[in-house]
């Protein structure tokens, strides 16, 4: 491992940034299409267009369980190539789909493959760095990678427009095929090899074991599933909400990158202010703010039909700007103590916050049809849930069992 004080540079973190990018340009890039999608697998229903969104999340979940393992014994570098060609087999089954069925079962096989260079991204940098300086690494790496979900349906939009809904599948393998080129020619190997551990199913079983040491590990894998199921949330159900009730079809692209900017302008500060404060207090603090601004909501909104949408995006505003603060001082923190298993200490932590998110996901998001309360009250719920987690773990961070 590098010395924790020695500063990144700028084309790692462009680098890593691009690895986690492509997931966002999977999801964000069609959210415009999705009624277009729907019509062409004969599914007008928008309660299961959500489905296109949040699927994807489960594949990333399962993917990321095998990949680590795989990444400790084969190194970070098979696994990231392995990941782009399931990549590209899994959006022309997207392309062609004819059915929901057809299109959920390639939209789960890109998030599989997704979770390799995702994952691998996470390992590689806690390969490198440790501590705070971690944080910050994770927090400049998140804050280039939100300038995907900025411009992704914007992106998308356009392309839909001009060239049909396929073609955004198409400018994804374009993506990806760019980025792999990228990382083979100036990415080396991270994983040294005496630290390589044989892949056995067994693998499995001891690193789950190891990681069920650390409390803060659990913890802050549970939390990380809270908060982002909470958010997946408003992901699946942003198309619906903004251009279904609030009848701004034109104006969502814009109004999703306004509220993107929010999290990567949070995401950049969590960067320097993670230094000065540290990530657990940071961590606290945006978690609270986060809180009190979704209680707010739900109750001066209680029972009443969706405020302007002049009132609506400053309170997702404030949510967003939390998460900011959040996403990558919780992975950081869960991550701190498993150098020793990065590969599936990353991927016990990120399937189970996937496979904690995604049922919350559903399950709110199906009542969204009408009002954007449910939304509000999911995420005062997640986050007073993962405070009180946190709150519990504050002062132990390992337990044996």
């Amino acid at each position: 491992m590098q010395n924790e004080q020695i500063k990144p540079d700028f084309e790692f973190i462009a680098l890593m940034a691009s690895l986690m990018s492509i997931t966002a340009l999977a999801i964000d890039a069609v959210l415009p299409a999705l009624p277009e999608i729907g019509l062409a697998i004969n599914t007008p229903d928008t309660t299961d267009h959500q489905l296109l969104i949040t699927m994807i999340f489960l594949g990333l979940g399962v993917g990321q369980l095998f990949f680590g393992p795989l990444s400790d014994a084969y190194g970070r570098k098979p696994i990231v190539y392995f990941g782009f060609t399931l990549f590209f087999i899994a959006s022309f089954i997207c392309v062609m789909a004819t059915s929901l069925e057809f299109m959920l079962a390639g939209r789960v096989l890109q998030g599989i493959a997704l979770s390799a260079p995702r994952t691998m991204s996470i390992s590689i940098i806690r390969d490198t760095y440790s501590g705070d300086y971690m944080a910050r690494v994770m927090s400049f790496v998140t804050a280039f990678f939100i300038l995907v979900p900025v411009v992704a349906p914007l992106l998308g939009k356009w392309i839909l427009d001009v060239y049909g809904w396929e073609a955004i599948f198409y400018s994804q393998l374009l993506f990806g095929v760019l980025v792999a080129l990228w990382f083979w020619k100036r990415q080396a190997e991270t994983l040294k090899p005496e630290f390589k551990i044989p892949f056995r199913f067994k693998v499995f079983k001891s690193g789950f074991i190891e990681f069920m040491k650390y409390r803060e590990s659990v913890a802050f894998t549970l939390i990380s599933g809270l908060v982002t199921g909470a958010f997946l949330v408003y992901l699946s159900a942003a198309q619906n909400v903004f251009e279904k009730q609030y009848q701004m079809p034109d104006e969502f692209p814009y109004l999703f990158a306004a509220l993107a900017i929010s999290i990567g302008l949070a995401t950049f500060m969590n960067g320097t202010l993670v230094l000065r404060m540290g990530m657990r207090k940071l961590a606290l603090a945006a978690l609270v703010a986060f809180c009190l601004s979704a209680v707010l909501y739900c109750v001066i909104f209680y029972g009443s039909a969706n405020p302007s949408i002049y009132v609506l995006i400053p309170f997702l505003a404030l949510q967003f700007y939390g998460l900011g603060f959040l996403w990558g001082n919780f992975r950081a923190i869960a991550m701190e103590p498993l150098g020793h298993i990065a590969g599936i200490g990353a991927a016990i932590n990120g399937f189970f916050s996937t496979v904690i998110s995604v049922p919350i996901a559903i399950f709110i998001g199906g009542f969204i049809e009408d009002t954007v309360w449910p939304m509000f009250a999911g995420l005062a719920v997640c986050g007073l849930l993962a405070l009180g987690i946190m709150l519990l773990v504050r002062n132990n961070t390992k337990i044996r069992v």
